[in-house]
């Protein structure tokens, strides 16, 4: 049974700055000053982008001292991969499948 692909998921990974944002802390654990850094972005954008990332259960926080490090949640990614594979292969043995026109 094919489960229906998590679209407030995508919504949250659609935004390039986001997609970005996943990118690099699929690398590292990385605070908000290394994610400056890398995206180029604005201090307070970035705050309100891993904001929505952490409300999506996407990333979790983790306090150091007075900086905040982010990390991925790998199963996330994996839940979201699998529905689009479970999509794919309900697409792959329905290839030949076609409803006539009336």
């Amino acid at each position: 049974m094919m489960t229906s692909v998590d679209t407030d998921l995508i919504r949250v990974l659609a935004d390039p700055l986001r997609l970005r944002i996943v990118t690099l802390l699929a690398q590292e654990t990385l605070c908000t000053t290394h994610l400056v850094e890398e995206t180029g972005a604005r201090q307070t954008n970035l705050s309100n982008h891993l904001r929505v990332l952490r409300e999506a259960g996407v990333v979790e926080t983790e306090p150091c001292g007075r900086f905040t490090y982010y990390k991925l949640r790998p199963d996330v990614i994996a839940q979201l991969a699998g529905q689009f594979a479970e999509l794919a292969e309900s697409a792959r043995h329905t290839a030949g499948n076609k409803r006539a026109c009336l």
